[in-house]
């Protein structure tokens, strides 16, 4: 009788460890695979390398591959668990996918998985057929969550609108950058497309800071970081296209830097959602990430030393941010799955078809 007992109690806990996930745990994935692509990149032979280089290329690449390889690890294992989710609790998932913050981090796998591919350590892989297939579903949640915007729907942007809507942004640039680096200049220019016109409009939305848009709970206040990732990923996307860190790119990277300070400075913005640990905390790497990888293009472009110093700390800090994470997380591992979540919380303003 005890066995029985303790047999169903097994599938109750594993179909509310389900229930309780969702898609917004790929922050851990993206912010990873983010680090992986960046000391891929760096570790990189550049003409005039100054002695900042030179100290991170002695990095054995060893350490490259175990990162890599926990990008990885990390991804499958948070891919398997959100399958079996889909399989579960399809009710949870289509939920998920109407309301209006969780819907934006369905992105986030597919990002991950094409920033693993780019920094990929293999030489002979099917990287254009894994492309294709990360890629497809990227179109497909734009031709939903776009289409909806500009023609008759029951959702508005103004309504809906809010930080975490730039990872879709991120998902169009990153796969552009992704198909430059492949050969497909022609369509990376047309995935770049999509995603800065979709950008222009969202950026001016929550800039205006309308009802809808204005009312992200603080615990996902982390998020905000994601303002100054959408220009980093799009001056390395157009860097790609063009082959050379261009005026264009600078511009980008410019106004990168500028929301990254303006993020800084502002540290009681904050406050409340620093005062416990969540699974929000991961969305603080990932930018850095890719502000850091910007900065290093850009100082690979302009030669000044300066600049290689820039690029190097903020390599640094996103490392050093990446790795307190990944301590919390296993020290902490219980605040990792709440019993509610504010990503899919049932709120009115969420719950809307």
């Amino acid at each position: 009788m005890e066995m029985d007992e303790n047999q169903s109690k097994n599938p109750s806990f594993f179909l509310q460890f389900l229930a309780k996930f969702h898609a917004g745990y790929f922050r851990i994935s993206m912010s990873l695979c983010g680090q992986a692509l960046l000391w891929k990149i760096l570790k990189q032979p550049i003409q005039n390398e100054n002695s900042l280089r030179k100290i991170l290329r002695l990095l054995p690449n060893s350490a490259f591959l175990v990162l890599w390889s926990l990008a990885l690890l990390i991804l499958v294992s948070l891919s398997l668990i959100y399958i079996l989710r889909c399989f579960f609790h399809f009710k949870l998932v289509k939920f998920e996918f109407l309301h209006r913050v969780g819907v934006n981090y369905l992105f986030a796998p597919w990002i991950s998985w094409l920033l693993l591919l780019q920094s990929s350590p293999f030489k002979t892989f099917p990287y254009e057929i894994l492309m294709w297939v990360f890629l497809i579903p990227i179109v497909i949640l734009d031709v939903k969550i776009y289409g909806q915007w500009f023609i008759k729907g029951k959702r508005f942007l103004s309504t809906v609108a809010n930080p975490t809507s730039q990872l879709s942004v991120i998902g169009n640039l990153a796969g552009a950058r992704t198909l430059a680096v492949m050969g497909w200049r022609e369509t990376s220019l047309c995935m770049f497309s999509l995603g800065m016109s979709h950008y222009l409009v969202l950026f001016v939305t929550l800039y205006q800071r309308l009802a809808g848009s204005n009312s992200l709970p603080a615990i996902l206040r982390p998020v905000f970081f994601l303002f100054f990732a959408v220009p980093s990923m799009a001056s390395l996307a157009w860097s790609s296209i063009t082959k050379r860190f261009d005026t264009f790119s600078k511009i980008l990277f410019f106004v990168s830097v500028f929301l990254f300070v303006s993020l800084i400075s502002r540290p009681m913005l904050f406050r409340k959602c620093m005062r416990k640990f969540t699974v929000a905390w991961w969305s603080y790497s990932f930018p850095l990430s890719l502000l850091a990888l910007a900065c290093n293009e850009y100082a690979k472009e302009v030669g000044v030393e300066a600049a290689h110093v820039c690029a190097l700390l903020l390599a640094l800090l996103s490392l050093f941010v990446s790795l307190f994470l990944m301590i919390l997380t296993v020290l902490r591992t219980n605040s990792m799955i709440p019993m509610s979540s504010p990503e899919i919380s049932s709120d009115s303003s969420g719950a809307e078809p």
